[in-house]
């Protein structure tokens, strides 16, 4: 296996890894709880969803670079 390989499959792993990351975390979103003012009732971050944030930006980073490492042809096959 080369190096080129290597990092293409943890770019593609990266990929697939983030996606299912992001489909967990709850959403943001006020909705129509927005409108009485019940949004800030439930404003306490657990550590499970500071966890989860932490891992999707080190797989954010991790495939941003190595996006851009594949594209800009620094690791030769």
């Amino acid at each position: 296996m080369k190096v080129y390989q290597l990092f293409q499959i943890i770019w593609a792993s990266s990929a697939v890894l983030l996606i299912v990351l992001v489909l967990l975390h709850s959403p943001k979103g006020d909705g129509l709880g927005g409108i009485g003012g019940q949004s800030q009732l439930f404003t306490s971050a657990k550590s499970a969803e500071t966890t989860l944030n932490r891992i999707t930006w080190a797989l954010c980073i991790i495939f941003m670079t190595i996006t851009i490492a594949l594209s800009a042809g620094w690791i030769t096959r």
